[in-house]
């Protein structure tokens, strides 16, 4: 899910790498010892999952992996996108049967140094799910793209994922059973012991009644589509899908295909707060439907606005939202952005109330229709990376919902060719911008953007892919949370007083 929380193994091999530079280098005698603040290390480990990309036999879909060029890292390293069923407890990347351990399959992608991306590709309905690891070098800020083009069917269009670390606690506002809809819920579990997990569904009126989605088992190394109509016998258009592991971790994301307006993955909405910002909505968007739900027990009571390109706004008869409790909620905004690049940012109108939301994104009209999802975001933080962008299908949009901001935009070398380009752009207060993202100069291949704030409030942002093909506008939105490249490691002083109580 895009979530900010750090690996555990990458806290703590970055803070055993500080520990053991402690242990060598004993500081200089003195009668006075200052608390440091933390300092900002590059982690030293990343793990990631990417769920089984299609159960068509027509999908085409690509990995992208790349990981930034970042200060303060080993010169070594290495990392590896590998089938989950390929995983072993010793980490070989092979897998044991009756007859002992058997060669693993060939990695979909091996990737290069940092800084430049590398893709791979699989075909058909039987692509499995994958679990990535990178140490070293390439751990600070890996991400991986998972691009799946459907052309025809149930589903079809552009279909996109950024492959995720593993957690135990997940909301998917948006997720549906109606007619025409076919959405499962991919849970993988990247270790060693079973994972056990629960899935509640959440409509209109409450809790869905179902005892299927308790106690669900992945087993190590697995993944499991879980098919949400299978879970309770109630249709329902707006559904909320709360994933809660009992024990173990695994990764989550909800596919979401439709009969006739395509489809997309849904990832995890940001943990529920107060205030939250939906970054990036496509300016030729023809409709967006906004789905809110509260996990709580007091209702939420929501301001609803628009931040375009020249400030703050209101749409017109959506001014506020009502969410019961443990309710979805759901609202048409129509064409709300018309024709200019938007966020919605929606704030408390009274007492504040955790929420989570998302938006089904729709372009196109009749049956040239293509449908994404936007999830409310975490901000950029330190530093944000996309990959898996194309030199004309690529759009990235900002927007600093609070105060003005400077953010400096890096366009990586091509995966087949091309130098890395820098921008800076300033974000005025309140405001989205579908920014002039910059573009590998002699570029071949695809490319990675990287989003860094340099000074002023908070940043949100999301990239769009767009491929249209047939005349269906084909697209998919990935937000930009921190890409989890540090870590704050406290600074450690010896105390040799302490050995003499």
């Amino acid at each position: 899910m895009n979530r900010t929380t750090l690996s555990l193994f990458a806290g703590t091999a970055a803070l055993a790498a500080v520990t053991g530079f402690a242990a060598l280098n004993q500081p200089a005698a003195s009668s006075e010892h200052t608390a440091e603040a933390a300092a900002q290390l590059p982690v030293e480990r990343t793990s990631l999952l990417c769920p089984a990309p299609s159960l068509s036999d027509i999908a085409d879909t690509s990995y992208t992996s790349f990981t930034p060029v970042t200060k303060g890292t080993t010169s070594d390293g290495k990392a590896e996108l590998q089938a989950a069923t390929e995983q072993s407890a010793d980490g070989t990347g092979s897998s044991s049967g009756a007859g002992g351990k058997k060669k693993a399959a060939k990695p979909v992608l091996t990737p290069k140094a940092p800084g430049t991306p590398v893709t791979g590709d699989t075909s058909g309905a039987d692509g499995p799910a994958y679990v990535g690891t990178a140490e070293g070098k390439y751990a600070p800020g890996w991400t991986v793209q998972e691009t799946t083009e459907v052309a025809a069917g149930t589903g079809r269009g552009l279909q996109g994922v950024n492959c995720t670390a593993a957690d135990t606690d997940f909301w998917f506002p948006g997720a549906s059973t109606a007619a025409g809809r076919t959405d499962y819920v991919h849970l993988t579990n990247p270790d060693d012991s079973a994972a056990v997990v629960d899935i509640e569904l959440y409509g209109k009126d409450g809790q869905l009644k179902s005892t299927v989605g308790e106690g669900i088992t992945v087993q190590p190394h697995a993944s499991e589509p879980v098919l949400l109509s299978t879970l309770a016998d109630e249709r329902q258009t707006d559904l909320t899908v709360h994933v809660n592991v009992r024990s173990g971790r695994v990764g989550a994301s909800v596919q979401a295909l439709d009969d006739k307006t395509g489809g997309d993955w849904l990832a995890a909405s940001a943990d529920p707060a107060a205030a939250l910002v939906l970054p990036g909505i496509p300016k030729d968007a023809t409709d967006v439907r906004l789905i809110a739900f509260t996990p709580g027990d007091s209702d939420a009571d929501l301001k609803v606005r628009l931040a375009s390109p020249d400030g703050t706004i209101t749409p017109a008869g959506n001014e506020t939202l009502h969410v019961k409790a443990g309710m979805t909620t759901a609202t048409d905004l129509g064409d709300v952005t018309r024709g200019e690049a938007g966020s919605l940012l929606l704030t408390p109108s009274d007492q504040s109330v955790p929420v989570v939301a998302a938006l089904r994104v729709t372009r196109g009209k009749g049956d040239k229709q293509e449908t994404a999802y936007i999830p409310a975001a975490a901000p950029v933080g330190t530093r944000a990376t996309s990959a898996d962008n194309s030199g004309k299908g690529t759009t990235l949009s900002l927007t600093a919902p609070s105060g003005t901001a400077q953010v400096k935009v890096t366009a990586s070398a091509g995966s087949e060719g091309g130098t890395a380009v820098s921008k800076t752009f300033t974000i005025k207060s309140g405001t989205t911008q579908d920014v002039d993202a910059p573009v590998p100069s002699g570029l071949k291949g695809t490319y990675a953007l990287t989003v860094e704030p340099v000074s002023g409030g908070p940043v949100y942002g999301a990239r769009t892919l767009a491929a249209t093909e047939d005349g269906i506008p084909g697209f998919t939105i990935q937000t930009l949370p921190d890409d989890r490249g540090t870590v704050a490691v406290p600074e450690a002083d010896q105390n040799v007083a302490v050995l003499q109580k």
